[in-house]
């Protein structure tokens, strides 16, 4: 009986130490906080599908206090909310050195492709891989994969139109996702893929099954979050085995190709092999990234494996299956709901089609300004990341920004989460901010925008490396797209739209349906 007695007197001081008492750590630290409930903290309010992920991220943003901070809790982990865009410029960019990292839970030998990719690298492994991958991105990169990506938004377009229908009714987030994928085949691999002829086609079909968090899937994202170190041992990784195995034995196939056959192309492969050989062209750099080529030795560059290059491939396919085909997603939506924006932009897509007389160019589409305003108004009001986050890597303290707070002491490994959705709809920032109105972004209006309000990309050196890349892909979409279809509204819409509770990612209530009706070209 004493036994049973100290047995469950042990397992209620264990349940309190590590289930209840994490739940009052801003509290005792004289710091506003959200209404946690014990284990799952304020997570279980999209755990538990109570609210879709942007209701969740406003809750986090008012619940904790009206201050530049507050806190709340990712499941037991106590999780500082950063609310202030001063002090947003002040972690990302003045004192980065203390928040060089993401909170990443899984570790890299348990699942390489998701530990190894550019994300989750930490310290000075993501400082290497940074400047690596940096130049892929300069803009005379662009510039080279431009005709291959103009190349998948006109096949794209030639398909829709030889449908030859009054109205093509269409899922566009399914849609956007299949062009994509055909940028990402032939611009990081070097594949030419036609995903919308050929709808079946694996590369997509791996794409989808990577990147759809079904049920099991989740379970085994969430058992990272809480106990990584059991999921280590064990080996429970978030992607599955015939997954990594497409992607890395995709990459092998690709190296071994242009090794043999002297295949050069101006993509993220040949980048990583050149500079595994020690063969990184210095001339390269030149982005507005923050790290440099001149700390990375050839050992460390001669160490790179094809497991390495596979992670950051399988990150860019996450990029355009996730983030870019929803950026296109809203962006169709918010225009067959504005008809009045979509006529004022195919006005200045007409216009660009006639100065470059019938052939596009990578300078007149970045020349585009009403294309940049509708794009970025998109990015505001719909961001494709909702929230970052970063890791204190060094004790820093949070200076008082007037009487009424005090100096807040941040330890080594505090979590910090930075709700971009609601800061982007907060109107003191933006006024009216469910509108969608491009105009915010006018050469007129452009300079109202306080800093640091508008991150759909992050800031500082941590930031999305694949920005340009993804607007571009955008752009060259949406020009041959409405310069031979009108969007619109269609039966089956989501009107107004609501996201989903019960879809772990991003993503519209009953999927995004709308309708593309051919334009009638004059006689």
């Amino acid at each position: 009986m004493i036994v049973l007695l100290l047995g469950m007197a042990a397992l209620i001081a264990a349940f309190y130490y590590y289930c209840i008492r994490p739940m009052s750590y801003w509290k005792n630290m004289g710091i506003q906080q959200t209404e946690p409930i014990w284990f799952f903290g304020d997570s279980w309010r999209n755990v538990l599908r109570y609210q879709n992920v942007c209701d969740m991220i406003d809750y986090l943003y008012y619940g904790s206090g009206n201050g530049r901070y507050g806190g709340c809790y990712t499941f037991s982990k106590p999780t500082l909310i950063v609310k202030d865009p001063g002090l947003f410029k002040q972690i990302f960019v003045k004192d980065f050195d203390h928040f060089v990292d993401h909170y990443i839970f899984q570790a890299s030998d348990a699942d390489p492709l998701w530990g190894k990719n550019l994300i989750a690298l930490k310290g000075e492994k993501w400082r290497e891989m940074r400047s690596i991958l940096s130049p892929c991105f300069t803009s005379s990169k662009m510039k080279a994969m431009f005709p291959l990506m103009t190349g998948c938004a006109e096949r794209f377009t030639q398909h829709l139109l030889s449908l030859k229908q009054d109205q093509i009714r269409l899922e566009m987030k399914e849609t956007f996702t299949r062009y994509a994928t055909d940028v990402i085949a032939s611009t990081a691999f070097g594949i030419e893929v036609d995903s919308m002829k050929q709808p079946d086609n694996p590369f997509y079909l791996m794409g989808k099954r990577a990147t759809t968090f079904d049920y099991w899937k989740t379970m085994r994202f969430f058992m990272n979050v809480l106990v990584p170190k059991v999921c280590q041992i064990f080996r429970i990784r978030i992607l599955d085995d015939e997954t990594m195995s497409f992607f890395v034995n995709l990459v092998e196939d690709t190296i071994r190709m242009r090794e043999e056959k002297g295949i050069v192309r101006p993509d993220m492969i040949h980048l990583m092999m050149e500079a595994r050989k020690g063969k990184y062209n210095k001339s390269e750099e030149g982005t507005n990234d923050e790290t440099s080529m001149s700390h990375v030795d050839d050992t460390t560059l001669r160490s790179i494996t094809n497991m390495d290059v596979a992670a950051q491939a399988m990150i860019f396919f996450f990029g355009g299956f996730e983030t870019s085909s929803n950026l296109m997603s809203f962006m169709a939506y918010e225009l067959a709901g504005h008809q009045e924006v979509q006529t004022k932009l195919r006005k200045e897509i007409e216009d660009t089609w006639n100065e470059c007389n019938g052939k596009l160019t990578y300078e007149a589409l970045l020349k585009m300004k009403y294309l940049d305003m509708v794009i970025s108004e998109t990015l505001r009001k719909w961001p494709i990341n909702i929230a970052t986050d970063r890791l204190c890597t060094k004790a820093y303290t949070i200076e008082p920004a007037g009487d009424e707070e005090r100096a807040l002491h941040i330890q080594k490994g505090t979590y910090l989460s930075f709700p971009t959705y609601a800061v982007q709809h907060d109107p003191k920032y933006f006024p009216d901010p469910d509108k969608f109105d491009p105009e915010r972004f006018s050469s007129e209006n452009v300079h109202k925008v306080l800093p640091y309000t508008y991150l759909p990309f992050g800031a500082g050196p941590r930031s999305c490396i694949g920005n340009r890349f993804a607007l571009l892909e955008t752009k060259a979409l949406f020009f041959y797209l409405l310069k031979s279809f009108q969007i619109v509204y269609i039966d089956k819409s989501c009107v107004p739209l609501v996201i989903s509770k019960t879809n772990f990612n991003f993503a519209m209530e009953g999927g995004n349906w709308l309708g593309l009706t051919p334009l009638k070209k004059e006689a």
